[in-house]
This record gives structure tokens, sequence and C-alpha cells, in this order.
């Protein structure tokens, strides 16, 4: 029997999957009429769905629930979309600001057409949380508990995080000047790191508010910019 926390869990869960499936039919329109968009295919969804076995565990993992009563929201929300949006903010004073002042004459690959952006980010944004985050941590620190009951959560914990907080910023290592792959790779795993930190702490919805922040002013908000003043005609 679900508890209720468990089954409002679940609900949100249903909730993001289903506009995850509603931005791939967006893309799928549009994809005609748009070139270089960016599409949220099939088996990004199918993945999606390995995510509902580890949000059912997560009490056993020692995890919070997305909704657990005891964590304050002030946790769950707010900090962590401040965060995010500090992020955001320092990555488009450096990205545009610093190195690219002067207007593109196009999109560039990081950024896609508004409101689709909407749909796309967000649906992005859930797929590596999952894939980082959901996923990773909550297995380990469930085979903690299966296997020594609690007794090397920390070392497990700490460990895994600091692996799953690695792993963005090696995939995504930049080209260019000393100081701006530093930037990157430091920025890149503070981020990281602290979405596990909150992770544990308040649950699933608050290192996916930290990224949906950076998203909002990095691909979304700097995208609408882009392309309807830098763009305009």
């Amino acid at each position: 029997m679900l508890d209720t926390s468990k089954k409002f869990s679940l609900l949100t869960y249903f909730l993001f999957l289903l506009l995850a499936l509603l931005t791939f039919f967006w893309g799928q329109h549009l994809l005609p009429t748009l070139t270089g968009i960016r599409l949220f295919g099939p088996w990004s969804m199918g993945l999606l769905l390995l995510g509902l076995p580890f949000l059912l565990i997560q009490h056993q993992a020692r995890l919070p629930q997305i909704w657990e009563p005891t964590v304050k929201n002030k946790d769950r929300i707010w900090i962590p979309v401040t965060i995010g949006l500090a992020f955001g903010a320092f990555d488009v004073l450096v990205a545009k600001l610093i190195l690219h002042p002067e207007p593109y004459t196009e999109l560039p690959p990081f950024l896609q057409p508004f409101p689709y952006s909407l749909g796309l980010y967000f649906s992005g944004a859930l797929y590596v949380e999952v894939f980082y985050r959901l996923v990773p941590i909550t297995l380990v620190l469930w085979l903690e508990q299966k296997i020594w009951k609690g007794k090397y959560a920390g070392v497990a914990f700490w460990t895994i995080a600091l692996l799953t907080s690695l792993r963005e910023p090696l995939e995504q290592l930049s080209t260019g000047a000393a100081w701006f792959m530093t930037y990157s790779c430091l920025a890149g795993f503070a981020f990281n790191f602290l979405q596990a930190i909150y992770y544990r702490k308040a649950g699933f919805l608050a290192n996916l508010l930290i990224r949906l922040s950076h998203y909002l002013l990095w691909h979304i908000l700097l995208g609408i910019y882009v392309e309807y003043v830098e763009l305009a005609p």
C-alpha cells in the first residue's frame, strides 16, 4: 500500500512524463518547418520510464520522496531555484557578455526556438536528472542499505556524489582559453555536486529545480533574447 507522499510523488513524476511526451509530439510537428531543431526522441522517453522503480525505493535508500512531508519548501524549492539562477547568471555573463558580446547571426546549437525551448529543456533537464541523480545515487544507497544496513551510507553517498558530479563536466569538456576551460570544469562540478547534496537532503524535485532554474536563464531566456532581439529583422 502506497503512503500519501509516495502517491503524490509518483503522480508528479507521471506529470513530468506527460510533459516530456507532449514535447516529443511537438518536436515532430515542428520538424518539417524548422531546420536545426533538436528533438526529444522516443528512446529518451523510454529511458525516463526507468526512473519509476527508483522512486518506489526512495525510503529504502534513506532518501526523501519528491513530496516528503518532513522536508521544508525552502529546501525543496526556494534554495534550489536560487542556486540554479545563480549558476545560470554566471554562465550567461561568461559565455555571452565576455566570450560572445557580438550579436549572433543564427541561433547557436545550445539554443532553440521559443516556445518549443520550454518543452525541450524541461524534458532535457528531467532526462539528465534521472540518469545523473535518480538512478545511480538511489541504486548505490539502496544497495548499501541492503548489504551493510547503513554502516557505510555516508561513504557510499559521497563517493557516488563525487563520481556523478564529474560526469557532466568531463562529457562536455570545452575547448578554448585555459581560463574558460577551468571555469567550465569547476562550475560544472560544483553545480552537479550541489544537486547531489540537495537530492539527498530534499528529494528529486530539489535537484531538478536547480537544473531547470539554470536552464531558464541559460537556454530559454537567453534564447528568447537572441531570437527576438539579436536576430530580429
